[in-house]
């Protein structure tokens, strides 16, 4: 099914969330929030070594329960509320390759704040980007978003900054209709795929990123405990 790509699913997983405490190991609908993500990748059509990357001896000890392997605990210094998913996975594919020789082509990335995600989904990702991986540098879902940035300002030293003062042809597209401006699309987190070698030249979407939009109603991102309550 891989036609011998080897795929490594990443599911970050720090203990310091401070929108809900222990957000990644909360019980949602009877397991733990990490618990969904990694049955996910499990039941996926394509094969696969699932790692979660967390800072929590309590953390791993849970993702090794539901099957994942935590071969590492992430270290303090890239764990914490403004560290990044590059570094994350970064830390991941060095450590694997240094200790282990282990070098993989593709990395599925999985929040485990999405655990309503759709394996169909997945597996549809997965299959576009392994067919234009030679073109593709990543693959990111998005939503379409109503309002548009080109409407947006900064405010610097009390004043407005537009974000964009023209688009192509378009003059000062924050003065225009919104109908001749360009649809936009939201980055969701629901499902990343890169080919590793980009991890190198230090990014993890690089210039050439496949689109696989989603409807709305699709994107459930927990943050909040109001985001759980909310949810059917």
């Amino acid at each position: 099914m891989n036609n011998n790509i080897n795929i490594l699913c990443i599911i970050p997983a720090r203990s310091g969330s401070k929108g809900i405490p222990n957000k990644n190991i909360i019980d949602f609908k009877g397991k733990p929030i990490i618990a969904w993500s990694i049955l996910q990748a499990q039941k996926c059509k394509y094969k696969m070594r699932i790692i979660v990357s967390t800072d929590s001896s309590e953390y791993a000890e849970i993702a090794n329960q539901y099957g994942a392997e935590t071969p590492f605990l992430r270290p303090d210094e890239i764990s914490g509320d403004f560290s990044t998913d590059y570094e994350c996975i970064k830390h991941c594919i060095d450590w694997l390759y240094s200790n282990e020789n282990y070098n993989p082509d593709i990395i599925l990335h999985l929040r485990p704040t999405q655990p309503c995600r759709k394996v169909k989904d997945i597996n549809k990702c997965l299959e576009l980007f392994i067919q234009h991986r030679e073109k593709y540098d990543s693959l990111r879902t998005v939503i379409p978003i109503d309002k548009s940035p080109y409407k947006m300002y900064l405010i610097d030293d009390n004043q407005l900054s537009p974000l964009f003062i023209n688009y192509k042809n378009i003059n000062e597209p924050y003065n225009q209709c919104r109908q001749i401006l360009p649809k936009c699309y939201l980055h969701n987190g629901y499902i990343d795929i890169l080919n590793s070698n980009i991890v190198s030249k230090g990014t993890i979407s690089g210039n050439s990123i496949y689109p696989y939009v989603m409807d709305k109603k699709d994107n459930i991102d927990i943050d909040y405990i109001d985001d759980i309550l909310n949810i059917d």
